[in-house]
């Protein structure tokens, strides 16, 4: 899940797993797998950010975690 914010202020968390899109338009705009989108006050590249440090997070993406081995 990653923490985000609509563009009226409120905070809510969206389960990365089921993200499709992200696009500027030139408000952020979401689009999930099952056709919901969701406009949010974060930009494009710190959307992809969390959504990248959630899937290491969960071992989804079979990435070094920084700090961590490599072995």
């Amino acid at each position: 899940m990653i923490a985000l914010t609509r563009l009226n202020g409120k905070s809510f968390t969206l389960n990365a797993l089921y993200i499709e899109t992200v696009e500027a338009f030139p408000d952020t705009t979401i689009l999930l797998t099952n056709g919901r989108r969701y406009v949010v006050k974060e930009a494009v590249h710190e959307v992809n950010a969390l959504s990248l440090s959630f899937f290491q997070k969960v071992n989804l993406l079979n990435l070094a975690q920084e700090g961590g081995s490599t072995s």
